[in-house]
This record gives C-alpha cells, sequence and structure tokens, in this order.
C-alpha cells in the first residue's frame, strides 16, 4: 500500500502546509499541483525523494507544467489543469490522462475539492489551500494493487 498527500494552490499559505508535516513524513509521495509550488521548498528540502511538483498559472518557476507518476500499477498525471480548461469542464484533462494512458489524474485550478471518475479515468482534485478559501482541504489518497481511495480533508 502506497499513501499520497496532495496539495493545491497554497498561494502563499505556509502555515497550513506546516500543520501537515507529519502526515508529509508518513506518506510515500507528497504532491503539490500549482499555485504557488515555491511554498513546498521547506518540504523538499526535508523531503526530497518523495516530493513531485508542477506549475500553475500563478507559478513562475520552471518545475514543469506536468508529469506522470507510477504507483502499485496506477499511471498518474499530475498537472495544474488550467492548461485543459478545468474551470468549464474535465473533457480535455481526461482526455490528456488517456492520452499518456493514465488511469488517474489529479488537478487543481478550481479551488473545489471534487472526485469522479469519467470515462475510466478517476479525477481527483484536493481543492485549496489559501487563507481566502471558506473551505480548506487537501487530499489523502491509499492505492493498494485495484484499489485507490481518496479522500478530501478539510482543515482549519
Amino acid at each position: 500500500m502506497k499513501t499520497m498527500i496532495i496539495l493545491s494552490d497554497t498561494h502563499g499559505n505556509l502555515a497550513a502546509i506546516e500543520k501537515l508535516s507529519q502526515i508529509m513524513d508518513e506518506s510515500d509521495y507528497i504532491v503539490h499541483l500549482g499555485d504557488v509550488s515555491s511554498d513546498m521548498r521547506g518540504a523538499t528540502e526535508r523531503y526530497p525523494d518523495k516530493i513531485y511538483r508542477c506549475t500553475g498559472n500563478c507559478d513562475f518557476t520552471s518545475v514543469g507544467n506536468e508529469m506522470t507518476l507510477e504507483v502499485e500499477g496506477h499511471k498518474i498525471l499530475l498537472c495544474h489543469g488550467h492548461k485543459y480548461g478545468v474551470k468549464t469542464g474535465l473533457a480535455g484533462l481526461v482526455n490528456r490522462a488517456k492520452e499518456l494512458s493514465c488511469d488517474i489524474a489529479l488537478y487543481g485550478h478550481t479551488h473545489i475539492a471534487r472526485i469522479e471518475e469519467t470515462d475510466g479515468v478517476m479525477t481527483i482534485n484536493p481543492g485549496c489551500m489559501t487563507r481566502y478559501a471558506l473551505d480548506k482541504s487537501y487530499c489523502y489518497l491509499c492505492i493498494h494493487g485495484e484499489k485507490v481511495v481518496p479522500t478530501i480533508v478539510k482543515i482549519q
């Protein structure tokens, strides 16, 4: 079994990220899906072998727009989502995931936590952690063989 903590759209809320340090310690993978991925500098230093970051529309780093990751036989697309128009629908994201043979796609950008399956692709948005959001959240994902269990966790 592998575990993953997925963050997106932290927009400078370092205090919220710091509160997740114990979960990061225990997770096999730490993912930040952009806006502001540089918020993870400290985590990158602490966990260099298990952190994965993508850039979003508010990032000015050269981390990269998207990447894929293989976990327990699942191929996962990691991206911010703005290049696939996720605010108006998930078709572009799902098509890109299928093009890359991914069965899971992680994205952010909308600031709305959401888990659904479309055309054989599980799409997961962890929500956002910006201090201006009413519902701050992240996703904790467990993968054990065929079993994929994402949980949206609201934080204060």
